[in-house]
């Protein structure tokens, strides 16, 4: 039975006037949604930016996540009062000053909205009213959202900043996924399609070895570590996508993992021009 936004979140419909509809979508590199989970600061910091365009020139605004990872999902993102509106300042700052109202707070992060946002729908901000009622209730998650759920071995397929996540919130279920497999991993370079093939085996799981790489964006592989000396962690952050490619126990001797890492490197060419691989 289908469950409308409407009757969980309560807006009188004469105070939907009061209201523009935030949708926080993919902006350069960066996901709302994982700003969203680096830290509430982080979030509002999000809300609060503008162009020269005053997008939010009503008194409040209600802002939705784009839930990127399924289709025409949206995370709950509160209701903001815009205090006042800054501009023209002596240190340039151009935004808004916001305040986080109460009404539906406890279901920030939690609430998850289906909403199809067409093709004709431009930019972020847009009249409440015009949209409220079309919002269905997707679910309810039993505590606010903070990352993707393990998706399987054969699924494993995360951009760098949602590997972070993973790893920030030491989430149980990748954990104890990965730091009990050896196994032979992929990393792509999106902005040039280059490759590296890379592995973790002895006493190490695939999760330690992933580890290293959030520290330090390279994993201090040569040719990785080259480019992010050159241009720091936050090309990682643009570029770096992680696949699993294959797991084996970690009763599996060492060189069977060796030897089919030499085989992925082969079967897709790492070495030299295509991929990052020096060996």
């Amino acid at each position: 039975m289908t469950i409308k936004t409407e009757n969980i979140l309560k807006l009188n419909n004469g105070e939907l006037q009061l209201y523009k509809l935030h949708l926080a979508c993919k902006s350069g590199h960066e996901q709302p949604l994982n700003v969203y989970l680096q830290g509430w600061d982080k979030w509002v910091g999000w809300n609060e930016w503008r162009r020269n365009k005053n997008d939010f020139n009503r008194q409040y605004i209600f802002s939705l996540i784009q839930f990127y990872h399924e289709p025409n999902k949206w995370l709950f993102g509160g209701i903001f009062r815009v205090v006042k509106r800054l501009e023209n300042y002596a240190d340039t700052k151009v935004g808004y000053e916001l305040e986080l109202v109460d009404l539906h707070k406890e279901l920030i992060g939690r609430l998850v909205i289906d909403f199809f946002r067409y093709q004709g729908m431009r930019g972020r901000s847009y009249l409440l009213e015009s949209y409220y009622k079309d919002f269905v209730v997707s679910e309810i998650l039993k505590k606010p959202f903070d990352g993707i759920n393990f998706p399987g071995y054969e699924n494993i397929h995360l951009d760098f900043p949602d590997l972070e996540t993973v790893f920030k919130y030491q989430k149980n279920d990748w954990k104890g996924a990965l730091e009990n497999v050896k196994g032979v991993y992929v990393i792509v370079d999106k902005s040039n399609g280059k490759k590296y093939v890379g592995s973790a085996y002895g006493d190490f799981g695939i999760w330690s070895r992933w580890a290293v790489y959030i520290g330090t964006g390279h994993g201090f592989n040569d040719e990785l570590t080259k480019i992010i000396s050159k241009n720091g962690i936050d090309y990682a952050r643009q570029n770096f996508r992680f696949s699993l490619l294959e797991y084996r126990s970690m009763r599996i001797d060492d060189n069977i993992i060796i030897n089919r890492e030499s085989y992925w490197k082969e079967v897709l060419l790492t070495r030299g021009q295509f991929g990052y691989n020096k060996n």
